[in-house]
C-alpha cells in the first residue's frame, strides 16, 4: 500500500542508529525507487515535541505504517 506524501506515518521498527523506536510518529516526505529492483524506500522527517526537525532519514517501505 503506497501511503501519500506529506502524511504522518509510524515506524515499524526501532532505528537505533538514530535513537528512534517503533511507533514514533514520522512525516513521509518522498519516495526513492530502488535502482536495482528491490524494496523501494521513503524519505522521513522526524520531529520532537517542540515541533524541530530533528532529523532525515531514508528506510525501506516496509519499515513504516499509517497511523
Amino acid at each position: 500500500m503506497k501511503l501519500p506524501l506529506y502524511e504522518r506515518v509510524a515506524l515499524r521498527r526501532d532505528l537505533d542508529e538514530y535513537q528512534f523506536r517503533r511507533g514514533d510518529v514520522a512525516y513521509l516526505v518522498d519516495r526513492v525507487p530502488n535502482p536495482s529492483g528491490g524494496e523501494d524506500g521513503c524519505v522521513l522527517e522526524l520531529f520532537n515535541t517542540l515541533g524541530e526537525s530533528i532529523a532525515v532519514v531514508a528506510v525501506p517501505d516496509s519499515d513504516i505504517e499509517p497511523l
